[in-house]
């Protein structure tokens, strides 16, 4: 496996990690497994930007850019249903 590969598998690892903070923290029971597992979201969101970085630089991740006209018609889509 190569360092790109490895950074990949590390980046998803990490984004899974996230998620499940995310829902340990929104479904926490008590205000101290609350601030556990926002603490743990807090650390493994470093933890995946720390990654992003590092490939970013790399040029190993490159996001797609969003086209403008799909942008406009997603905010006049929410803007109608909302009432705005």
């Amino acid at each position: 496996m190569d360092d790109k590969n490895l950074m990949e598998n590390m980046l998803q690892l990490e984004k899974g990690v996230c998620d499940l903070f995310l829902h340990g923290t929104i479904e926490s029971a008590t205000p101290k497994v609350h601030q556990a597992f926002s603490a743990a979201l807090t650390s493994a969101l470093s933890a995946q930007d720390t990654i992003y970085t590092k490939m970013s630089d790399k040029g190993w991740y490159q996001p797609e850019q969003a086209e403008g006209n799909k942008i406009t018609a997603l905010k006049q889509k929410y803007a109608s249903q909302s009432g705005n």
